[in-house]
């Protein structure tokens, strides 16, 4: 503002004025202290006015901020109810695929048991199987042990 600056001028001018001895006055240029005041005189409506317009301006400032502001909490608000339905849509499809994993694991469970039970009856076959050759083994070399090579042709011709 212009008439501030010139009244900060007349101001600064009389604060920096050389003093009269033994009083309280100085002396100061009265030309150059009267252009000082007048330009300030001059200047300080259009300052006023400028002024009046600015506090004019701030209202509607103001109004604008809050009305921005309430557009902004509105559309916040709408953001979080979006993601709290992202959250809820992602905690749903989550539990669904811990469902799906513990069926597929009960099911591969299932599966495992079902090929141990047919490997172990197999494995039970072949141990019978084995068994028995053991025990014809055994007994073909107990027969040969005991035997002449006569007597095991003799055994061999009525077995």
């Amino acid at each position: 503002m212009d008439s501030i600056e010139k009244l900060t001028t007349a101001i600064t001018l009389i604060e920096e004025a050389r003093g009269v001895p033994l009083s309280a006055s100085c002396v100061i240029h009265r030309g150059e202290m009267l252009e000082i005041l007048v330009d300030a005189r001059t200047s300080l409506p259009t300052d006023l006015f400028s002024a009046e317009e600015i506090l004019a301006k701030k209202e509607i400032l103001f109004e604008e901020g809050r009305s921005s502001a309430e557009k902004l909490v509105a559309t916040a608000r709408e953001e979080v109810a979006r993601m709290v339905e992202q959250t809820a849509i992602v905690q749903s499809a989550r539990d669904e695929a811990q469902r799906i994993l513990d069926d597929a694991r009960s099911a591969a469970a299932d599966e495992r048991a079902e090929v141990e039970s047919y490997i172990d009856g197999r494995l039970a076959t072949l141990e019978v199987i084995l068994n028995k050759t053991m025990d014809a083994v055994a007994r073909g070399r107990e027969k040969l042990d005991g035997a002449d090579d006569k007597d095991v042709l003799s055994q061999l011709a009525t077995d």
